[in-house]
């Protein structure tokens, strides 16, 4: 079902993908207008611009931490229902995932998609499925802990699709949900 969507979602592209227009509504499944680079950013940028002014930063300061560290990894971006996501993968396909910076009203996290195969001798992983693990991000400074450094060195040694070599990853939209949780903690 590669390429299909889950109702309510609206799949988004890059300049490279071949959308077609359409007269659906937004949020309907359908494709989406081609999406330039500069019009991933902007929109990569909106999604960011929901959450309250701390998380905003914390996701840009781990989205950098990540561009460095993977330079030629793909950004799959996915505003969902319940999170905003940006994975880290080998290629364009989401099962080539490696992390994902996860992030919702409560806070940010950092997934490790293969997680449960991840060396952690320091029990940072936090979850029990079959396969993700995630640690939760506090600040930018989680990502400079050595423990931490070595699980996403792990992840990235042990994935399946080895990252290219060289080049830069592309920033990929990949779907917008039309009904989404609010993304900043509710006023007491």
């Amino acid at each position: 079902m590669r390429g299909q969507l889950k109702t309510g979602a609206k799949k988004a592209g890059t300049a490279k993908s071949a959308g077609k227009k359409s007269g659906a509504k937004p949020g309907a499944n359908a494709a989406a207008k081609p999406v330039t680079a500069a019009g991933a950013e902007k929109q990569l940028a909106d999604f960011i611009g929901k959450f309250q002014p701390d998380h905003q930063a914390l996701i840009r300061a781990v989205r950098k931490v990540l561009r460095q560290r993977m330079p030629s990894a793909h950004e799959l971006v996915y505003d969902n229902y319940n999170f905003f996501v940006i994975g880290y993968c080998a290629s364009e396909r989401p099962s080539d995932c490696i992390v994902s910076i996860a992030a919702g009203a409560s806070g940010v996290g950092l997934s490790f998609y293969r997680g449960a195969d991840v060396p952690d001798p320091h029990k940072l992983l936090l979850g029990s499925g079959s396969q993700n693990r995630f640690i939760r991000i506090e600040s930018a400074k989680t990502l400079s802990n050595p423990h931490v450094q070595a699980l996403i060195a792990a992840a990235i040694s042990q994935a399946p699709t080895p990252l290219p070599a060289s080049g830069k990853g592309k920033l990929i939209i990949r779907s917008i949900s039309a009904k989404q949780r609010s993304r900043r903690k509710a006023q007491k």
